[in-house]
């Protein structure tokens, strides 16, 4: 993680065909790739962008050292000429990204790059990567977070996931989702965002009993002090220390800012109800009770529905590896490339499968609001020239069914662009906010969803449509193609 130089974290097919368009294309010819992804994972209504700072911090180091130009000559592969061109590589493109935290959709572009072929081909790889994986996990966040309803959830899966970069990465993105904080120290120290933690049954079995183990705890941390309850036996041992705790505390006049115990084993819905009724009956009815245990959203949403008394939730395996759904599918498609006379020439790439069939052109993303409650409409792409004025009706329609039509009246929407240019002429001329700052951004755009969208199973989808303008573009190209 310390090194920055990603250069050569990229496909061979990449550089392979970089030195192709070396050797026998215009290396300067300026292209669009679109990144962008087919299907919201988990089977969602949304997705949340993640990621894109790291990938300012990798186009911004973007270079070959001699010792990547030293390994790449001894693969054979790679002539001198091109080898010697590498040495001074440097990314001299635009740049377009839909900012981080931003509720999207499938198949609108998430990045556009625009650049001479060379360089747009090299940064494939690392793009989807990084993009990939941090929205994977920011969008599994958003969901936990949704199922527990306002209760804090805590990131702690760490020594679960697929090493120190998906796990520090992932941590991030997982703030970015809702999590009101993770147990990375790392994470903390490089993104500034709140750490937290208590034990673990080690602690408890390290001492003579139970007790002692929480008395000595509750001393050292007395204004953090969660218990883990279930090393032994949780109601019959595990709550009743804790409350002797508790009690001791609050009698020697120590005041009680944040304790509870964590269930991290057993029916949580049982136990959590009973031990809500100890610690009541004790006089400790603000102490929290927190659980863990392979959780994730689809079981908190059970537990919630069976009334258990957990207001704080730790999830680890689950959220960090977004285990049901691993993936985030995100692709790289050509979009475009300069002709002679400096005007995009639309491109499109055909398939079978229709959902794999691509937007052609230099697109942007106007999203529709209703204006009388802030919720989205729809997201409309179009080409980069076109201009909408609210005060005008606007006729939106499904591209896949274009007979499914809605006209929205003028001044009964409201249009916002979403994507910000990131790097112009190979400069970053973006500021990426802080993660909390992030967070709460998120959080403004989660809350301009319907519910119908945000719901786990079944969710109501928010479409994508295109403008007429681009639609016809689209048509035309599928025509020529099938008559070649």
């Amino acid at each position: 993680m310390d090194r920055q130089n990603l250069t050569l974290m990229t496909d061979l097919y990449e550089l392979t065909m970089m030195q192709g368009y070396f050797k026998h294309k215009d290396r300067n010819e300026t292209v669009i790739f679109d990144a962008f992804y087919r299907n919201n994972p988990c089977g969602g209504g949304f997705a949340i962008s993640a990621g894109l700072e790291q990938v300012i911090q990798y186009i911004k180091e973007l270079h070959f050292d001699s010792q990547d130009i030293d390994y790449l000559a001894s693969l054979g592969i790679f002539e001198a000429d091109f080898l010697e061109y590498l040495r001074d590589f440097h990314f001299s493109g635009d740049i377009y990204a839909i900012p981080e935290g931003t509720v999207m959709f499938p198949r609108e572009p998430i990045i556009k790059v625009i650049a001479p072929i060379m360089e747009a081909q090299l940064v494939e790889t690392a793009i989807l990567n990084i993009i990939n994986h941090q929205s994977l996990i920011a969008t599994k966040a958003a969901r936990v977070c949704y199922a527990a309803k306002g209760d804090g959830i805590m990131e702690f899966g760490l020594r679960r996931a697929q090493g120190p970069d998906a796990g520090t990465y992932g941590a991030r993105a997982a703030m970015i989702g809702g999590c009101i904080g993770t147990s990375n120290v790392l994470c903390g120290q490089l993104f500034d965002v709140p750490v937290k933690g208590t034990h673990a049954h080690s602690w408890i079995m390290s001492f003579p009993d139970e007790y002692t183990a929480f008395k000595t705890y509750a001393e050292m941390y007395p204004s953090a002090c969660i218990l883990l309850v279930d090393t032994y036996d949780t109601l019959k041992s595990g709550v009743p220390n804790a409350i002797r705790v508790f009690t001791e505390m609050r009698d020697a006049g120590i005041p009680l800012t944040f304790y509870g115990i964590r269930l991290d084993s057993g029916d949580l819905a049982y136990l959590s109800k009973k031990a809500r009724k100890m610690l009541d009956d004790a006089g400790f009815p603000d102490a929290v009770i927190s659980a863990s245990n392979d959780l994730d959203e689809y079981l908190i949403d059970s537990l919630k529905a069976q009334g258990a008394a957990i207001t704080s939730w730790g999830v680890g395996t689950n959220l960090i590896t977004s285990k049901d759904n691993p993936s985030f599918g995100g692709v790289y498609k050509l979009a475009a490339i300069m002709g002679p006379d400096g005007r995009f020439i639309p491109k499109i790439k055909l398939s079978e499968n229709t959902e794999k069939v691509t937007n052609p052109g230099n697109k942007k993303i106007y999203r529709v609001y209703d204006k009388a409650n802030g919720k989205i409409k729809a997201d409309l792409i179009c080409l980069v020239e076109e201009e909408y004025d609210e005060k005008d009706d606007l006729l939106l329609f499904d591209p896949a069914e274009p007979w499914k039509k809605t006209k929205l009246k003028g001044g009964s929407y409201t249009l916002r662009p979403l994507m910000k240019q990131i790097f112009e002429n190979g400069k970053c001329c973006y500021t990426s906010p802080k993660v909390m700052d992030i967070r709460a951004y998120c959080q403004e755009e989660l809350a301009t969803l319907w519910d119908e969208t945000k719901r786990l199973v079944n969710p109501q989808k928010v479409y994508v449509d295109l403008s007429p303008t681009l639609y016809d573009i689209k048509i035309e190209l599928l025509e020529k193609m099938s008559e070649s």
